[in-house]
């Protein structure tokens, strides 16, 4: 009968498997036209934003409402020691309220001056497109003030996708004054 294993030795054993073993590669081209989105759900459509435009995807924390503030600013929040606005996103593109529910996401994403986070209906993750897959379709993103925001469109994953600028968004003077 062997003696059991101390629980450094067991440490041991699980660091040296750890360190051996390789993960599979993520999923990145290296080919021309092959980019890498955040893609979510507002409303019944389907959006991407370039990933570069996107600092973190998280939560909705706890916020503390703003007085005299446009409907669609929702709060501030407390986010690593900065002040963060959160924006109902679909109430600000559609003029309709976001139905808040547990695990609601909310995409950062960088301004003038700080941070602002938007919150989505729905948050798919990461997904890659290639040019190739990209579709006439823009102009079925035209409605309310989402058309100004989306440029481009792809059909992937059996849905069509309109490409939003979150760096338009957030130079767009109407989205930057917020005090009602």
């Amino acid at each position: 009968m062997t003696a059991p294993k101390s629980i450094f030795s067991v440490l041991q054993d699980y660091q040296k498997r750890s360190i051996s073993h390789v993960a599979s590669a993520p999923e990145v081209s290296e080919e021309a036209g092959h980019w890498r989105a955040v893609a979510y759900r507002l409303g019944p459509y389907m959006l991407a934003s370039s990933f570069d435009q996107v600092i973190e995807i998280t939560g909705v924390p706890p916020m503390t409402t703003v007085p005299r503030a446009e409907p669609w600013l929702l709060g501030v929040a407390n986010s690593r020691g900065n002040l963060l606005p959160i924006v109902d996103f679909k109430l600000f593109i559609f003029g309709e309220r976001t139905l808040m529910h547990d695990g609601q996401r909310m995409l950062v994403v960088q301004q003038a001056g700080g941070m602002v986070a938007v919150v989505v209906d729905e948050l798919f993750g990461q997904r890659f497109f290639n040019d190739s897959m990209r579709v006439d379709e823009a102009s079925a993103f035209d409605e309310g003030r989402l058309g100004h925001f989306v440029s481009s469109a792809y059909s992937a994953f059996g849905k069509i996708w309109g490409v939003f600028d979150m760096d338009l968004l957030t130079r767009t003077p109407e989205f930057r004054q917020a005090a009602a």
